[in-house]
């Protein structure tokens, strides 16, 4: 199943549910995890991992 195909299942769920505000939530889980992913072995990560 390729990542294009997930995304639009899930926003095909999203539209026949109505559940749009599952929509934010989701990016925001994305964008924590990449920038968690992104900065693991580098100096800002002692710093990104102190906020949480």
């Amino acid at each position: 199943m390729s990542k294009l195909k997930i995304l639009g299942e899930f926003w095909q769920f999203l539209r026949v549910r109505k559940k749009y505000w599952l929509a934010p939530i989701v990016i925001v889980l994305v964008l924590l995890s990449l920038l968690i992913v992104l900065t693991q072995g580098s100096a800002l990560a002692p710093f990104i991992y102190a906020l949480f």
